[in-house]
């Protein structure tokens, strides 16, 4: 999985700019801005990372069903899971 961190805690603000990161194409361990906020690609997580984060009672879980992705939120950085297309 992709990871995408967000670095507010502010979830307003988060939703405002979620579809443009979302949509965004970075590179592994690029920074950007967008509207003020800190955004990187955090680079690809193993499978076990979302399983163990979802477990600590600090951590809140949300899923995109529509688009198969989940956003992880703890302390003052959203981290937003996308699947990867696998090419054969």
């Amino acid at each position: 999985m992709k990871c995408i961190s967000v670095y507010t805690d502010n979830f307003e603000l988060f939703s405002d700019i979620f579809d443009r990161v979302v949509d965004s194409s970075m590179e592994e361990n690029e920074e950007q801005e967008v509207e003020g906020i800190t955004i990187s690609h955090s680079g690809d997580v193993p499978e076990h990372y979302l399983e163990r984060m979802a477990q600590k009672p600090e951590v809140v879980v949300m899923k995109d069903k529509s688009r198969g992705l989940t956003i992880l939120q703890h302390g003052k950085v959203f981290e937003i899971l996308l699947p990867v297309l696998e090419s054969a």
